[in-house]
């Protein structure tokens, strides 16, 4: 089974409920692209028009790989069309405030899943009508964790700990799947030679790299808050969240395998999903939503509260930690989030696929809330 094997195979459409205003401060315009991820993209555009990073805003992020759509807003500017190899901006309209993921109201997928053997597809389709009635999980998807190293771990989780000095090599060294060759090589060379820090200085790229590694000859705890402060909002609060995600992810495995000893599982890129497979269970968490790590986290009832208490304890963490006093860019926000998620599907098609010989394609057209992965979708069908 394949996925994302050309941009058109992953198609994505953002719904969005923005009010238009005559003369408003920021200016909205629809977002196309492939093979960019929002804010790569975003930084694209920033440099195109000459624009702080910070005067841009959006509804959700987008994954790299595909061909999708959404809306951004820049403040207080304004240009027709905008049109380049990989991405482009199409103006709308106007509004009084920048964008958020309170103004999306779900997202359309249209994705190809290729490379089928007619028993796989054959399995996939038996279990299409269960998804369609009974949904799926609402895990955060490999997507959501693009930034975590599986030699170093999470940076939140060093973060949150108090261990500054891993925090920041896992910014300057943990190699990402986007991440180029020659950032690939640079990240491997500074992890290699960690603590020898002219010989890294030698090697450096980037502006934030260079006074980094400056500050770093200094050694100390101030310098290393000094650099951990640098970093930009954004990317702190998908770091942090990243983390927030993965313990989610953890709670809700361990509250469907409480209530189904029969589940199947899909292998992820770093960890493994499991999928309940009865209506019982969806009953028993339909209507169920589960809040982020934070330090004020309060789980719904005693059994959630439970499973969460022993989370924190497998990892060595207690709730206080989550208040991360030296930093005020980003912070953990105990954030709901729906634990089960019922698609809206809308059709799907079998094919020949033309891009691997004698197999089949299986095409699916659907919508989901805001926040939730298509990907998810496909992992459900094909977990075993």
């Amino acid at each position: 089974m394949k996925i994302k094997v050309k941009p058109e195979d992953f198609i994505v459409e953002e719904k969005s409920e923005i009010k238009f205003k005559k003369a408003g401060k920021f200016k909205v315009y629809l977002l196309t692209k492939r093979n960019f991820n929002t804010i790569d993209a975003l930084k694209k555009l920033s440099q195109k028009l000459n624009l702080p990073l910070h005067k841009f805003s959006y509804g959700g992020r987008k994954d790299r790989y595909g061909l999708t759509q959404q809306y951004i807003a820049i403040e207080g500017f304004k240009i027709d069309n905008l049109k380049e190899k990989s991405f482009q901006i199409q103006y709308l309209g106007e509004t009084n405030r920048p964008l958020g993921p309170d103004m999306i109201i779900s997202n359309d997928f249209k994705i190809v899943v290729r490379d089928l053997e007619e028993t796989e597809l054959n399995c996939a389709l038996k279990k299409l009508d269960f998804v369609r009635n009974y949904g799926f999980p609402n895990y955060f998807d490999d997507q959501r964790f693009g930034n975590y190293s599986p030699l170093q771990g999470f940076f939140a989780e060093k973060l949150i700990r108090r261990e500054f000095n891993g925090a920041v090599k896992i910014y300057l060294t943990a190699i990402h799947p986007e991440d180029k060759k020659e950032e690939k090589l640079r990240k491997k060379f500074f992890f290699d030679n960690w603590r020898n820090w002219d010989k890294c200085l030698l090697r450096v790229k980037t502006d934030f790299e260079r006074m980094a590694f400056s500050r770093l000859r200094e050694e100390g705890k101030v310098s290393l808050l000094k650099i951990l402060n640098e970093i930009p909002r954004y990317e702190l609060s998908m770091l942090i969240s990243s983390f927030q995600s993965y313990l989610w992810n953890i709670l809700l495995e361990k509250l469907i395998k409480f209530y189904s000893p029969e589940f199947s599982v899909y292998k992820g890129n770093y960890w493994n999903y499991v999928f309940y497979e009865s209506k019982e269970v969806f009953e028993y968490l339909k209507d169920t939503t589960l809040p982020l790590a934070a330090k004020k986290t309060k789980m719904p009832d005693v059994l959630t509260e439970r499973i969460y208490r022993e989370i924190l304890e497998e990892h060595n963490l207690k709730p206080a930690v989550f208040n991360l006093r030296e930093f005020r860019k980003a912070y953990f926000k105990p954030t709901p989030r729906k634990v089960v998620v019922v698609p809206e599907m809308k059709n799907f098609w079998i094919s020949r696929d033309e891009l691997y010989r004698d197999k089949q394609a299986l095409t699916l057209h659907f919508q989901l809330p805001r926040g939730s992965y298509g990907t998810m979708l496909v992992k459900a069908l094909f977990a075993k």
